[in-house]
């Protein structure tokens, strides 16, 4: 009996679906030491989701039943807010003190960071395409989660964004240009002819040899059949 899936993709699904577990878990400690209201509905609605998208794979993978690939809706509040004003000294917690609501924001968003690679990369060995697409929306939609975390982060001043000089900034994007989309007919012809041109070279060189293994008719060696070095058979 010829199995259902490859082993990568039963693999790749597994770590997945146990990174998922762990993020909901995560996620609902973190949910005692949140003291604002904001955070806890985005986190409030991120559980639910995860929950959600997390028996989505379950139904597909076991095949109890194929359900709808979800993409997570982002809203978007405000406007980035660029440079750094005064940021605050950061260091880990000591074990007195309790999870705050940016430490809590930033466990959310390393998790989304790091569980949108794992997706990307696991549904590069999806040989399924039900499952593959599934896992590659799960990357979109950590993506999209974790832009909703940063732009509260981002908002309370968790989450500063350095910038360049003005100057720096333009002339790095200076050093970019576009591409012509239309290929040079003439360099085209220009590159046939110098192929036909190396060919019947080649052909006076070699005294008219035929690399299926004749040469000027008579029988010769088929060098058709072996390796070039570094090939694997």
């Amino acid at each position: 009996m010829t199995a259902q899936y490859g082993a990568h993709e039963v693999m790749e699904l597994h770590e997945v679906l146990t990174g998922t577990i762990d993020g909901i878990n995560q996620f609902e400690l973190y949910r005692p030491y949140i003291t604002d209201q904001s955070l806890s509905l985005i986190i409030d609605k991120q559980i639910n989701f995860l929950t959600q998208e997390y028996n989505n794979m379950v139904n597909a993978f076991t095949q109890k039943g194929m359900t709808q690939i979800r993409p997570y809706d982002t809203p978007i509040n405000s406007q980035p807010i660029y440079g750094l004003d005064n940021p605050k000294a950061q260091s880990p917690n000591s074990p007195q003190q309790r999870l705050d609501n940016r430490d809590i924001a930033s466990g959310m968003l390393g998790y989304h960071k790091s569980s949108a690679i794992l997706k990307s990369m696991a549904s590069l060995e999806c040989a399924d395409l039900t499952l593959r697409r599934m896992v590659q929306q799960g990357s979109i939609n950590c993506s999209e989660m974790a832009y909703e975390v940063w732009q509260y982060m981002n908002q309370n001043g968790y989450y500063q964004v350095p910038t360049m000089k003005q100057m720096t900034t333009e002339t790095m994007m200076r050093t970019y240009t576009p591409m012509s989309t239309m290929p040079n007919i003439s360099n085209v012809e220009n590159i046939g002819n110098q192929e036909n041109a190396y060919s019947n070279h080649l052909n006076t060189m070699t005294g008219g040899m035929d690399y299926t293994g004749s040469l000027n008719g008579m029988d010769g060696p088929n060098i058709s059949n072996i390796t070039p070095v570094g090939s694997y058979q």
